[in-house]
């Protein structure tokens, strides 16, 4: 019982510091590029998961295997994903790209049907219905019956980020790196691509002490900290069912912050497909709830 207290200490962590990163993208993209922010957020998060790998012993295993994976993995994460993920955060209001970020999981479950031959059973159905019917009311913010999105391109980009954000997943679930050493390679690949791609696209321009200090936050929280929070919480845990619940936490609290720091306004409509999104990954989470027997086997 001490370690799954430790384990939700740690996922509450991760999961008060995945709320906060919605407002530092709108806060950071109010002065520089995707691109740019990318590129400051992922050499941050490479030299922190640089300096745990040496801190933790893990260098001749970060050096010497696992780099075939990390070739196309680091391609997909952190280049792909988050330079489309950002890239829909830059076109919406936060709160609309944060709620179809969301929506990762369901897509990982119909994904899964193709490349790992999985069925979906009735409530992955159901569970997939109600969360898109809660995309449908964001897309279209409360004029469901009008097919006229208010930026069909980022409602786009932001989909497309949870199909490479659940892809990435599932590729990778036959992966023999640790954790640690997966990132630490991953970003090894992807900071010299994204340096390639600034170069040759707008370049390095200062841009101020804010947007710098939020790319320095994005790259130690999002893709730091956060995950070795989160990491530690899913190691301690008895059932990973009482950490992965937490993250439930994090949307009204993304919303919360966006208003009083961005001072964007809480649209109906967003609440309204947030809470279908919510209960759509509820109820395919409650599905996957082993029966009390088994609960009381761990």
């Amino acid at each position: 019982m001490n370690t799954d207290r430790q384990a939700i200490a740690f996922g509450l962590g991760a999961v008060a510091l995945w709320s906060t990163v919605a407002t530092a993208f709108k806060v950071a993209l109010n002065h520089m590029s995707p691109l740019e922010l990318m590129w400051i957020a992922a050499l941050v998060s490479w030299a922190l998961m640089g300096a745990l790998v040496v801190y933790r012993g893990q260098v001749n295993e970060a050096l010497r295997s696992g780099w075939p994976t990390a070739l196309w993995a680091g391609l997909m994460n952190p280049v792909a994903y988050y330079l489309v993920l950002f890239a829909a955060y830059d076109r919406l209001p936060g709160q609309e790209a944060m709620a179809l970020n969301y929506t990762w999981a369901l897509a990982m479950a119909l994904l899964a049907v193709p490349i790992l031959g999985q069925r979906l059973t009735r409530m992955d159905i159901v569970a997939g219905l109600v969360a898109y019917a809660g995309v449908w009311v964001i897309a279209t913010r409360g004029k469901v019956f009008e097919v006229a999105f208010a930026d069909p391109l980022g409602v786009g980009l932001a989909l497309v980020s949870t199909l490479i954000w659940a892809l990435y997943w599932l590729l990778n679930a036959r992966d023999r790196r640790s954790p640690m050493v997966a990132q630490w390679q991953n970003f090894s690949v992807g900071v010299p691509v994204l340096t390639v791609l600034l170069l040759f696209g707008p370049g390095f321009q200062w841009h101020g002490g804010v947007a710098l200090g939020a790319g320095v936050y994005v790259g130690l929280f999002e893709m730091g900290i956060a995950f070795v929070l989160w990491q530690l919480a899913v190691q301690r845990v008895s059932r990973t069912a009482k950490v992965s619940i937490l993250i439930f936490l994090s949307p009204p609290i993304s919303l919360m912050l966006l208003y009083l720091v961005v001072g964007e306004p809480i649209l109906l409509s967003t609440l309204v497909g947030l809470a279908l999104i919510l209960a759509g990954l509820g109820l395919q989470q409650w599905q996957k709830t082993p029966p009390p027997q088994e609960e009381a086997a761990h």
